[in-house]
């Protein structure tokens, strides 16, 4: 009875990878199947998804492995959808089984007491959460699996690939992710917007007010535990016309940085001249979990500090309200 109530403390978690790309209504269909199995889905936007399986063992009386295969009957009987499931006690592990897994789908389910000698041989890329350059660092040392980096001091890896992201890849190369399933269906996108009091000609004040939508979209998206791929800028005119564009991130992004170096090329492309402006919008699009996005290795301290910037800056409006901190630019021209 012991080891059976240890064995229903320890979590469970499915990951599912969908073809992608993936009609959005398929994807829903599929997310309705999982909320068959478990309450507990997390939608990861656009082909995946993180199910916690731990009560629905129970229920349904059989093993995890069991479960995706009834998943994977269940989509493709009724959607004509083959999916690959990653089982697994953490969703490091989880995501990085089905990953494994060739297309078209399958199930690999890996048990708490398998983990260290699975994940062992694995190249070092092949560790959710490793990105390209992060992986091109630690071969430069040797460290070309996840053994070896498992074996690495903490303080070692952190050194090689900077504070947080280091501690994360040590952590998660021991098998060590303490993060939960959170049932979430993300928003399509974000939106802020502002509008002048009198109409404006494109300079200091309507560059102000970008950089104000920029910070405002970006504190949402962090606070949402979301990312965009894609920016759209709209710019009203006197009039009521409008001018819109849209354009991709090159990566998946809630920082302030990437979102304005962005917003500015979109307000640079729509070549407003002597237009008389009424107002802006600023929407992030085609958003995901921020937990998808590979925190990459930039090699550049002055953007890690920059970050590390951002986030007190954040526990401070967290603190005394929005407009208590930001950026010069975009406090210039406040009243």
């Amino acid at each position: 009875m012991a080891l059976d109530a240890m064995a229903r403390e320890v979590s469970t978690v499915m990951h599912v990878r969908c073809p992608d790309p993936l009609p959005e209504r398929t994807y829903r269909q599929v997310l309705e199947q999982l909320a068959d199995l478990s309450p507990v889905v997390q939608a990861l936007p656009p082909s995946a998804a993180l199910v916690e399986l731990k009560g629905a063992l129970r229920y349904h009386g059989v093993d995890a492995r069991r479960l995706g295969e009834i998943l994977r009957d269940r989509t493709i009987s009724r959607l004509g959808v083959d999916v690959r499931v990653g089982i697994g006690p953490s969703v490091t592990v989880a995501a990085t089984a089905s990953a494994r897994i060739p297309p078209p789908g399958g199930v690999l389910a890996i048990s708490p007491g398998q983990v260290a000698d699975w994940l062992g041989p694995l190249p070092v890329e092949a560790l959710h959460g490793i990105g390209p350059r992060q992986a091109e660092v630690l071969r430069e040392y040797g460290i070309h699996c996840v053994g070896l980096l498992a074996a690495v001091p903490p303080a070692t890896v952190q050194r090689l690939l900077g504070g947080k992201a280091g501690r994360l890849a040590a952590d998660r190369a021991r098998g060590v992710d303490p993060r939960p399933v959170v049932p979430r269906a993300l928003p399509a996108s974000a939106a802020v917007s502002c509008a002048f009091p009198r109409p404006a000609l494109d300079g200091a004040q309507v560059r102000s007010c970008l950089l104000d939508l920029v910070m405002q979209l970006g504190r949402l998206l962090r606070r949402r535990g979301q990312a965009a791929r894609a920016l759209t800028l709209t710019v009203r005119f006197v009039g009521g016309t409008s001018w819109e564009k849209t354009r991709r991130l090159a990566e998946p992004s809630a920082h302030d940085e990437d979102l304005r170096t962005l917003a500015c090329r979109l307000m640079d492309g729509a070549g407003l001249q002597r237009g008389r402006l009424t107002g802006l919008a600023l929407k992030g699009e085609d958003l995901l979990d921020a937990g998808q996005v590979a925190e990459q290795l930039s090699l550049d301290r002055a953007r890690e500090s920059r970050l590390v910037a951002e986030e007190v800056m954040d526990r401070i409006r967290d603190k005394f309200g929005p407009g208590a901190i930001g950026t010069v630019g975009a406090f210039r021209h406040a009243p």
